[in-house]
């Protein structure tokens, strides 16, 4: 199994990212998606989600309206757009895999599978 995460990098406060998963060694398609983040000295934090087909998404508050996950089950990957970025948005972003559960809010207990991580840098 292997989530492989790309797309972070250093960019000022009101510009956009987009952070992107491929993954390989399990069906994509049967799983939920997910991304979290953790800043320096924090714990890791639930961002978004999204249902097996795409048909749901969850934003935790403090992204909503900025942050957009997708998925295309075709190419086993997921993203995440962000834009109107915050200084307080800076991290690291992982994506997650869950197969049990819903398109909602997730704890890092619930997660079967982790990517490696991308690291998002916003200054103000």
């Amino acid at each position: 199994v292997q989530l492989q995460a790309s797309g972070g990098g250093s960019v000022q406060a009101g510009g956009s990212l987009r952070l992107s998963c491929v993954a390989s060694g399990f069906t994509f398609s049967v799983y939920n998606m997910g991304w979290f983040r953790q800043a320096p000295g924090n714990e890791r934090e639930f961002v978004a989600s999204i249902s097996r087909s795409g048909g749901v998404t969850y934003y935790r508050d403090s992204v909503k309206g900025r942050f957009t996950i997708s998925r295309d089950n075709a190419k086993n990957t997921v993203y995440l757009q962000m834009n109107s970025l915050k200084p307080e948005d800076t991290g690291v972003y992982y994506c997650a895999a869950r197969y049990y559960g819903g398109s909602y809010y997730w704890t890092k207990a619930q997660v079967d599978y982790w990517g490696q991580g991308t690291l998002v840098t916003v200054s103000s």
